[in-house]
């Protein structure tokens, strides 16, 4: 396994990014990130290079589209023993993405609030999130999916002790985590729309 050289960071629970991101750099792992996070990052001396910088396109449409583009996904999904996979990276000037920190928009704590629209909800339903975790777990033999602060000091560590890299058993933990969490997330968004499909709206 190839030491790791890039993360993409995107989360709204922003609790110890900074000084994961700080100990990524330590490591030697270039930070793309989006929006807020970025913000942040650049706010706390993190260098970080916007991921519309890298793919071309700006954010779009009140950031409904920021991460949605082949350069991310084909640097997250790529093989990294597969030629022809590696050819198409060439050719399409990708950089392979080894380890995605995302965590969601809070869809949960949105529709808890009292008078919440039906709008408002719908806007905290993540897009880009849940599809770059998916694509990292479902590329776990290659990529670290991270969507829990709790592993930030461990992931640390063990690229500390792993030659740069993270063991693939530590790596399908992390996929499987990532599942059970877009799963209790889109159970929460199925429930709510149900609910609200089914609840007497005024005349």
């Amino acid at each position: 396994m190839n030491k790791y050289n890039n993360a993409i960071i995107s989360v709204s629970d922003k609790s110890g990014i900074s000084e994961f991101a700080k100990r990524l750099i330590e490591c030697g792992i270039n930070i793309l990130s989006t929006g807020g996070t970025a913000s942040l990052l650049r706010k706390d001396g993190i260098n970080v290079t916007d991921v519309s910088d890298y793919t071309g396109f700006p954010e779009m449409m009140d950031g409904r589209v920021k991460t949605l583009h082949p350069k991310i996904y084909g640097g997250i999904l790529s093989r990294r023993n597969n030629p022809k996979d590696l050819e198409e990276l060439k050719k399409h000037q990708i950089k392979t993405i080894d380890i995605v920190v995302v965590n969601l928009y809070p869809f949960e704590k949105t529709i808890a609030k009292s008078g919440v629209t039906i709008e408002e909800a719908i806007e905290n339903i993540d897009i880009g999130g849940p599809s770059m975790l998916r694509a990292a777990a479902k590329n776990y033999k290659y990529v670290a999916a991270i969507v829990d602060p709790a592993d930030y000091n461990n992931i640390i560590q063990e690229l500390k002790d792993n030659n740069l890299t993270i063991s693939e058993k530590t790596r399908l933990n992390l996929a499987h985590k990532v599942f059970m969490h877009t799963s209790h997330y889109d159970k929460a968004i199925s429930a709510y729309l149900s609910d609200w499909g089914n609840s007497p709206k005024p005349e």
